[in-house]
């Protein structure tokens, strides 16, 4: 059982899908693990750190990964980095797969087994797998990190003999595990933290918190809320009355952090150019959407834009911004997963094709997109 690890190539990913700690637990369990040299460097790990946990190196990714039984990364391989991979082998990554067609068919011609782990259901026994929360609780954490950064001001309340300074106001708004955290930040540097959702269970985690917990709470609020625990697509009237309701809030804010995201839709538009309009300058806005095109309309990704002194900052892969304790639990996540797939006993791989995490989160097998949500819809006959 040979497992590889590979460089990511974007260049906005500095993290790594294995840690030297979780490389150790896989050799444990049998597997011969090979990390592509440097594929750690973005995360502060060097080869050496794996080579001590028992990991050969190699010196590219056709080298690393042209035996493995599986393959380990953080985003979706594409290119050169798809084409190392041999037939057949099991590749768990992020995958991006919603409005990615051809990226899957690519995969699916390889005839790899493709694993989405931002598909893993919402059970008990996939807490530990969940790479949306272990990433998203780190990007809410960074989000009031980088606003601080970028506001200019100090964040907490103070009394000193030249005069008192004000706590800043911050507004999250999307209270999952990104904006919960964003919350709890911002609460710990000071500030004075309102937040708003349209599920209402949300209302009683915001308000555990210490921030005052900001919606219309009319009949539609109270059953907006799917039974995996997302939020559903409000309709026409609730959000304009809730637009309404929000805008008057943004006017009084320092701080604006935007968390909102549908899963295989485009982020909603909450934050219009108007509402920016009527902050004051050196006010902030943090867009965590924005890779999703953005919940705040003025929002660039990558970029930082001033407009009219309000800055709206669209940095990419937050999580990545702070990649060794993204990687750490990445990994972590990762290696609870391929855990389940393999044959402690015979120590091979043997993925269980009938298991429930198994079937929610293989995208390709066999030469076919095989996940329900993800193949090809048949044309209507001319």
């Amino acid at each position: 059982m040979r497992i590889a690890v590979l460089t990511e190539t974007d260049a906005n990913e500095a993290r790594v899908a294995a840690t030297p700690d979780t490389v150790k637990k896989l050799v444990g369990l049998g597997a011969s693990v090979v990390v592509q040299s440097g594929a750690g460097a973005g995360s502060g790990l060097k080869d050496a750190d794996f080579e001590a946990a028992g990991a050969t190196i190699a010196t590219d990714a056709a080298a690393a990964a042209g035996d493995a039984d599986a393959v380990l990364l953080v985003r979706r391989p594409e290119g050169e980095r798809l084409a190392a991979i041999k037939e057949g082998a099991v590749v768990v990554a992020t995958m991006d797969p919603y409005g990615n067609e051809a990226a899957l068919q690519a995969m699916a011609e390889r005839k790899l087994a493709a694993f989405s782990m931002e598909l893993m259901p919402r059970i008990t026994r996939a807490q530990v797998m969940d790479v949306l929360s272990s990433q998203a609780n780190l990007a809410g954490y960074r989000a009031v990190i980088d606003a601080s950064a970028v506001y200019g001001r100090a964040m907490p309340m103070m009394m000193t003999a030249a005069g008192t300074v004000p706590a800043a106001r911050v507004f999250v708004m999307g209270a999952g595990v990104a904006g919960l955290q964003a919350i709890a930040t911002a609460r710990r540097l000071g500030a004075v933290v309102s937040a708003t959702d349209v599920r209402p269970a949300s209302k009683e985690q915001v308000e555990s918190l210490g921030a005052k917990f900001v919606a219309v709470e009319d009949e539609e609020f109270k059953q907006a809320e799917t039974a995996g625990g997302y939020a559903k697509e409000m309709s026409a009237e609730y959000k304009a009355k809730q637009a309404e309701l929000v805008a008057s809030h943004i006017a009084k804010q320092d701080i604006v952090i935007t968390t909102a995201l549908i899963p295989g839709r485009p982020a909603p538009k909450l934050v219009t150019k108007a509402m920016v309009e009527t902050m004051r300058a050196g006010s902030v806005i943090v867009d965590l959407a924005v890779e999703r095109g953005g919940n705040c309309e003025l929002s660039r990704p990558g970029e930082v834009v001033d407009h009219d002194g309000v800055k709206v900052v669209g940095y990419l892969n937050v999580p990545g911004r702070l990649a060794a304790t993204a990687s750490s639990l990445y990994a972590k996540n990762l290696l609870a997963f391929v855990e389940t797939m393999i044959d402690k006993e015979k120590k091979v791989l043997a993925p269980a094709w009938d298991d429930e995490l198994v079937k929610a989160t293989l995208l390709t097998r066999d030469g076919a997109i095989v996940h329900p949500s993800f193949q090809p819809q048949p044309q209507p006959a001319a």
